[in-house]
């Protein structure tokens, strides 16, 4: 069964617009193909200014990913993201209220089959 997570991750800023879309895409195609799970959106906030100095970093690219995968195969993305220098900080879990709402979006259907 696929659960609906978001990840949202923070790139070195010291990267050029670039490499940080590059990273993105690469990020995109992990989720796709290791996790083989489903992208609903790309939510690209840019660069921000972080809540505390990260490696003496006062700004970081903020991504937020939200999409739909089984929860056997997370952990090759998160793996991604503890091997990657690039990448800042991130931080995945699970969207269980959108689970929910998707839930009730479809029984209605199922009834209007009967």
């Amino acid at each position: 069964m696929e659960r609906i997570y978001e990840s949202m991750f923070i790139i070195d800023p010291r990267l050029n617009d670039e490499e940080r879309e590059t990273l993105v895409e690469r990020i995109k195609e992990i989720i796709s193909e290791r996790v083989k799970g489903t992208i609903q959106t790309v939510n690209r906030w840019g660069l921000r200014k972080l809540a505390y100095p990260i490696s003496h970093l006062t700004e970081g690219d903020y991504t937020v990913l939200l999409f739909k995968a089984p929860p056997t195969d997370l952990n090759k993305l998160e793996e991604f993201f503890r091997v990657t220098p690039q990448i800042l900080r991130w931080q995945t879990f699970r969207r269980e209220d959108l689970e929910k709402k998707s839930q009730k979006e479809e029984i209605p259907a199922e009834e209007n089959k009967e």
